[in-house]
């Protein structure tokens, strides 16, 4: 291969990498200090871009050449930067002591309030930036043109870096996140304001992500979609580098900046899914990632379902229910029974995650994974088996379960934000061998003519052999959380020192619990998918995966129907206000966000709680 052509691919992964970095750092300060999982930095990154793509040409106009542009790059951030001081006050302030998943609800909200406004403001079309101004001819290396723009990108993150660094260890500011990074409660014990170095942490970091997004308008036009590319890969840096590691984050950047622009000669069909395989493979030899620090787990962590002897009340609701659903064909029409045959089957999937979260404190950001290995397993067995419903689901949830069960062998020796981002690595890299693996899945078209049995076909009859399996499946799973092996893994989330004093295989439990979980979550994807006649990657996406935890999160994690509940609610939310308006993201976001800030503890546990305080 000529040597030229391996040095501009080289050169190009550099400036990528560089662009990465300069975002990513952001996302990993913040995170080491407030221990916030922030998903809207995502969000600030595609501000940054919108800003400088509508402020510096307006600068340029002024005839002061590349001092206007680099001028209108350095405002942009420094408007992101007030935008996430703002986040900070008026949001995040009044949830830092929530559990961290609620945090993480919070900020998906605000994803969804953003996109919505970012098109309100600056107009539904991409927006294409300038081109800096002495930076537009490209330069010749080796015989070969490079743009000379990517070389001031190159340079950008090593400046970044340097400067950063000189931040944290030349001043107070950077003593007090340091020292916040590595133990948070003996800062607040030494009388250090808390509310003003969060506030400070957030302006940096949005300062970051704003500099990251408004360093892109000349390579790529801002749009809406810009947020969410960048998130994902946003993370994987952060944790391959470790949680609150600067320098690690810089050398994560590098090496997935190479591997995107190698692997894609190398290996074609590995770009969806070479960054999260790097991922997985660093947390599977380093825990920790590259210079992460064991993380303190307690204190949010340990939330999910108390041990409690079981109310006979809560049998009689149980039971009261069902029959009331039992009997909604009675009244409702073919639209309403799709629409509860949906709530349904996603409560069963939001139900299979909290024995997960709930009841073992293992926070996924992955479930989609066994949600879309049910659908694809029960839709292959029909494609390429010709095998009815009848064997086509139990297909789909053996598949689910196996893949669980591979997936939760890796994945049980991690904690915290490191377990949770393995999931999602597993997650994506399933939904890139979907999407590419054409002549098997369908690739992005998926896999149709996936109906159910003849008997089934009907919406009624559907609907009550849905209702029958998710009963079925709540109560399995309800019994195992009141059975001695729901409170071993409640004893392990609580306190895993103790949980092993007393002879509790932590590892094993966990994994039976992947196995069960995933094993329940793929029988509502086999439903899901005979629903719809239909699969595709998407099932298998992120956003998939953030349905599961906002479901869960909104009813309630303390309690053992919050769920079922939150199920409910959410779709409600989409069914009442996506036809009513095109805003639909900026309701939604904002009605996500007023349950976190007015129900912490989800809306069942919220009612709970109120009840055992009368008491």
């Amino acid at each position: 291969m000529d040597p030229s052509f391996l040095v501009i691919q080289a050169l190009n992964g550099l400036a990528s990498a560089s662009s990465l970095f300069i975002t990513a750092c952001g996302l990993t300060i913040v995170f080491g200090v407030t221990r916030i999982v922030n998903f809207a930095h995502g969000s600030l990154y595609m501000i940054g871009a919108y800003t400088a793509a509508t402020l510096v040409p307006r600068l340029l106009e002024l005839s002061f050449g590349p001092v206007s542009f680099w001028a209108g790059i350095l405002v942009s951030a420094l408007i992101v930067g007030i935008i996430g001081v703002l986040i900070e006050v008026l949001l995040l302030r009044r949830i830092y002591g929530a559990p961290e998943l609620f945090q993480l609800l919070a900020t998906f909200g605000l994803v969804l309030v953003v996109q919505d406004l970012v098109v309100q403001v600056f107009g539904p079309q991409d927006i294409l930036g300038p081109r800096a101004p002495g930076l537009r001819a490209p330069v010749e290396i080796l015989g070969r043109r490079f743009p000379s723009y990517e070389l001031v990108l190159i340079a950008a993150g090593p400046v970044v870096l340097g400067l950063v660094w000189l931040l944290l260890r030349r001043t107070r500011f950077g003593v007090l996140v340091r020292a916040a990074t590595q133990d948070r409660d003996m800062i607040a014990a030494l009388g250090v304001n808390q509310a003003i170095l969060f506030t400070g942490t957030l302006f940096l970091g949005a300062f970051l992500a704003g500099l990251g997004g408004a360093l892109q308008i000349p390579r790529v036009a801002a749009n809406t979609g810009m947020d969410l590319a960048i998130i994902a890969e946003a993370f994987v840096v952060t944790v391959v580098g470790g949680m609150g590691s600067v320098t690690g984050a810089f050398l994560a950047a590098l090496i997935i900046g190479q591997l995107q622009a190698f692997g894609i000669l190398i290996f074609p069909k590995s770009t969806l899914v070479v960054v999260f395989l790097l991922m997985a493979v660093v947390l599977a030899i380093r825990p920790n990632g590259l210079f992460g620090r064991p993380e303190t787990v307690g204190g949010t962590h340990a939330v999910g379902i108390a041990s409690h002897k079981p109310r006979s009340s809560n049998w009689i609701l149980g039971l009261a229910a069902i029959a009331a659903l039992a009997c909604l064909p009675l009244a409702a029409d073919a639209y309403l029974l799709k629409v509860a045959t949906e709530i349904l089957i996603f409560a069963l999937f939001a139900f299979s995650l909290q024995l997960l979260i709930g009841v073992g404190g293992l926070v996924s950001f992955g479930h989609a994974a066994f949600f879309g290995l049910g659908a694809y397993g029960a839709a292959l067995a029909v494609k390429w088996l010709g095998a009815p419903m009848e064997a086509a689901l139990p297909a789909g949830l053996v598949l689910a379960g196996t893949g669980a069960a591979l997936i939760g062998a890796f994945v049980v020796r991690l904690s915290g934000i490191y377990l949770a981002m393995m999931t999602l690595a597993a997650a994506q890299i399933l939904y890139a061998v979907a999407f590419q693996w054409v002549e098997v899945t369908g690739g992005d078209n998926g896999i149709v003519g996936v109906w159910p049995s003849a008997w089934a076909s009907g919406q009624v009859p559907y609907y009550l052999m849905t209702l029958g399996l998710t009963v079925v499946a709540v109560f399995l799973l309800v019994r195992i959380i009141n059975a001695p092996f729901g409170y071993a893994l409640r004893a392990a989330r609580d306190s895993e020192p103790r949980a092993e004093s007393i002879g509790i295989n932590l590892r094993q439990h966990r994994w039976l619990a992947f196995m069960i979980s995933g094993a329940a979550a793929g029988l509502s994807g086999g439903l899901y998918a005979f629903s719809r006649g239909s699969v595709d990657p998407g099932l298998l996406g992120i956003p998939t995966s953030v349905d599961a935890l906002t479901m869960l999160l909104l009813g309630g994690i303390q309690t053992v129907m919050g769920p079922l509940v939150g199920a409910g609610v959410l779709h409600f939310l989409r069914d009442q206000i996506m036809p009513l308006t095109s805003l639909w993201r900026l309701f939604l976001g904002l009605s996500i966000i007023a349950m976190v800030l007015l129900f912490p503890r989800g809306l069942v546990g919220t009612v709970q709680h109120w009840r055992e305080e009368r008491a």
